[in-house]
C-alpha cells in the first residue's frame, strides 16, 4: 500500500497542474500502474529486471494520471487550461466544502480581529478623555463594560 501511495503520488507530480483527488485513488493509481506496468515489463524482460519493472509501473501510473485527467475531468494534461482547478471529479466537492469552511473561518477571524482592534481603540480614547478630565472615573468604567459587554 504504501508503495501504491507513492508511485501514485509521484505520477501525480509528473503530470503538471492542481489533482485534487482523494488519497484512496492516489493509491489505487500507484497500485494499478505498479502491477499493470509491472506485469508488461516482465512479460517483454522478465522478472529478473527489477528496474524495468519499476520504470514501467511508474509510466503506466502516470498515464493512468493523464488519463483521468482527460477521460473524468475532462480537461487538458498541457497547456494554461491545465493549471486551472478542475470543475470535476473525485474528491472535488469535499475538497471545495473544506475550502469553504476554510474561507468562512478566516472572515471570521479577520472580524473578530477588527472587532478587537476598534474595542481597544475605543478603550484607548475613552481613557484618554478620563485623563483629560472630561470623563469621570465612574463615567469611564460605565462606558467601558459597555463596550466590552457589545464584544
Amino acid at each position: 500500500m504504501a508503495l501504491g501511495f507513492i508511485t501514485g503520488g509521484l505520477a501525480r507530480l509528473a503530470v503538471p497542474g492542481p489533482d485534487p483527488m482523494p488519497v484512496w485513488l492516489t493509491v489505487a493509481i500507484g497500485l494499478a500502474g505498479s502491477w499493470g506496468g509491472g506485469a508488461i515489463a516482465a512479460a517483454i524482460w522478465g522478472w529478473d529486471a527489477t528496474t524495468a519493472v519499476s520504470f514501467v509501473g511508474f509510466i503506466v501510473a502516470i498515464l493512468l494520471v493523464v488519463a483521468y485527467r482527460r477521460f473524468i475531468q475532462k480537461r487538458p494534461v498541457t497547456g494554461p487550461d491545465a493549471f486551472k482547478f478542475p470543475e470535476r471529479g473525485f474528491g472535488i466537492e469535499r475538497f471545495r466544502e473544506r475550502r469553504r469552511k476554510l474561507e468562512e473561518l478566516t472572515r471570521q477571524q479577520q472580524q473578530m480581529r477588527a472587532q478587537g482592534d476598534s474595542a481597544s481603540e475605543q478603550l484607548r480614547k475613552l481613557a484618554e478623555l478620563r485623563d483629560a478630565g472630561v470623563l469621570t472615573d465612574e463615567e469611564f468604567e460605565t462606558k467601558k463594560q459597555e463596550l466590552l459587554a457589545r464584544m
